[in-house]
Parts: C-alpha cells; structure tokens; sequence
C-alpha cells in the first residue's frame, strides 16, 4: 500500500461560507472526511502549511510548498497538494523549477466547489489526486476535472466550469474515469533519481501586455524597477515601432542589463519572431525566446533564472533550455498540441 502526505494549502477545495464571502477554512483531516467511503488504497497523512486563497499565493509560498516535499520526500511515496485554482498554473510550474528530478509523483489539485457543498467537483478531483499520486511516475502534475497536465503546461482558462484547466501546447499526460487512469504519452518509471531543491527566486520581474496605443516611453521607468520583463506581444511575437517605437525600448533595457522575455498574447502555438519584421527588428541575442511556453510558466522560471544568477547571458541560456517539458522548439497546432481535447473522455 502506497504512502501519500497531502499538503493543504487553502483555496475553494477548503472554503466555508463567511461573512465576506468564500474563504479557506478547512485543513487536511476535514478534507478527508468527506471522502469516507471511496476505496483508494492508499494510506494518506496530512499536513497544513497555510490556509489562503491562492489569489495571496506568493513566491514565498511556493519555497515553502517546495521545502516541505523536499524534507518529506524519503518518507512517502507520493504528494498532493490541494491547491486554490486562480494561480495554480504559476504555482505547478514553480514547483517544477525548484524540485527537479523527483522520481515521485507531485500532484497538485483542487476545485471550482468547495468540498463541503453537495454539488462539487472537489470529490473527484482530489480522488483522482491521490489515485496519480500511486502511480510509478516522477515530476509535478496537476490533476483536475479527469485529466493530468503536465506542471508546466497547465493554464485557468475558464472562471465557474468544472473544466477549468488545460493543458495548452502541450499533450495530456493521462485520463483519468472510472477510477482507473489512461495514459496519453510515453512516462518514465525509473526510480534511481536523486531529488534537487532549488528555491532561489528573484521576484523583481514584470508582467506587461502590450496594446495599441502603448507610450513607449512607459518603458523608460522600468530600468530602475526590476531584472526581467515578461512581454506578451502580439501574434506570432511581434513587437510595434512603427510611430510607437517599443522595439527601441526594449533592445535599450537589455543593454542596460534587463531580461527580456518575449511570448504572446495568444493562448496557444507560441512565438516565432522569425515570420514577421516586426518580430525581427528584436535583438535577438540578448532577448529571450518563449517559444510555446505559457505565460504562467515563464514568470516563475524568469523568477528562478535570475535567483540563480544576474549576468542576462545566462539568464538567457536558462530560460530558452527545457525543463519539464515546459517548451519546445516545434510549434504544436490545435488539438493535437492539446491531447485531443476535442475527444476528452466524458464524466
């Protein structure tokens, strides 16, 4: 029989009814409570590590999540980390970055019902949860509404719906109905892995979207302010200078030292600077290249970039390497980039 710790973390999985509205009450002994009398052949502990919406999920929190499993890990077989799905996505991934070459599944989950009311989703997901985390597989995941997504690659996509998060440019790892579960992509089962915690962050990074009408002089402010700047640009990656000359700003803020990174603002297919002028005119040598990585995963690895380093080279070096299968050099279209979402296994 496996042996599995679930961390609890708070988020809509563990809310009641306040005054103000939802908010996370319940910790790990009460969320196994309701789920007396669901055979899942395991034996499970528990521990709190905080209690939040995951709307107030920081980095700090993600050392502490990290930590915990790293310090746990010769004990059990396999973790679950119940998880408030708003920054779920930023959370996967940054567990991916910090511990790498688990040999043990590490499985994040959650719910869009709190467990405690009579409709929720929050039963089966955190069934499934513990189900994955017997499984003969290393690496974070998050597991949600049947399906594993591989930690890097999950996105929210939708607000209230059961199906909230996907797998974007990336194939779904497993399926999981009828209490058994269904794998979609060749794993890795080797055992002989040495665990490696790395919780090293810098924090001073920037989210920006651009829009038309943008002052490129907006940049300018940036110089003092932060180490590396996330851009979601447009389409296939391009960035305005024609009146608005943003390009000139961003080349100028790598001299000065900054990390840029440049993705989309389109959910899936990724960047490629290389089609468009507009992509082109970027200096390509020192800005960074997203690929087909989602946003939710390169702020974090931004994060963990330049916690391990301030020279933007190297900085550049580790982010365009992969790691988790967080990007790729091809771009993946449609379904086929999604693990046949169209074809996704009914409740």
């Amino acid at each position: 029989m496996k042996k599995l710790l679930l961390l609890t973390t708070g988020g809509t999985i563990a809310s009641l009814e306040g005054e103000n509205g939802l908010a996370p009450e319940m910790k790990g002994d009460e969320l196994l409570s309701y789920l007396s009398g669901i055979n899942l052949h395991c034996q499970i502990d528990s521990k709190p590590l905080m209690n939040i919406d995951s709307t107030n999920m920081q980095p700090e929190n993600w050392a502490k999540i990290a930590i915990s499993i790293y310090e746990h890990y010769d004990n059990y077989d396999g973790f679950v980390i119940t998880h408030g799905t708003d920054t779920m996505a930023y959370t996967s991934a940054a567990l991916s970055y910090m511990l790498q070459n688990s040999g043990k599944p590490i499985v994040i989950t959650g719910s869009q019902v709190p467990i405690s009311f009579q409709q929720t989703d929050a039963k089966r997901n955190i069934s499934d949860a513990f189900r994955f985390a017997c499984e003969e597989i290393g690496g974070v995941y998050v597991v949600f509404d049947g399906r594993v997504i591989q930690g890097t690659r999950a996105i929210k996509v939708r607000t209230k719906s059961y199906d909230a998060i996907e797998s974007i440019n990336y194939p779904y790892v497993a399926f999981i109905y009828n209490e058994c579960i269904h794998y979609n992509l060749p794993i890795d089962t080797s055992k002989n892995k040495e665990i490696k915690l790395d919780t090293s962050l810098c924090t001073d990074v920037l989210l920006i979207k651009l829009y038309p009408g943008m002052k490129p002089e907006f940049f300018d402010s940036l110089k003092n302010l932060c180490k590396g700047i996330v851009v979601e640009s447009y389409g296939s990656g391009g960035i305005p200078f024609d009146r608005r000359n943003i390009v000139e700003k961003l080349n100028d803020l790598t001299k000065y030292g900054i990390s840029i990174v440049v993705t989309t603002q389109c959910l899936e297919e990724g960047e490629d600077m290389d089609i468009y002028e507009v992509g082109r005119k970027v200096d390509r040598n020192t800005i960074i290249r997203s690929r087909n990585m989602n946003t939710e995963a390169i702020v974090p690895k931004l994060m963990w970039a330049l916690g391990k380093t301030g020279d933007p080279q190297k900085v550049k070096m580790v982010m365009e390497t992969p790691v988790a299968n967080d990007l790729d050099f091809n771009t993946y279209k449609g379904s086929e980039g999604n693990g046949d979402r169209q074809e996704r296994i009914p409740n």
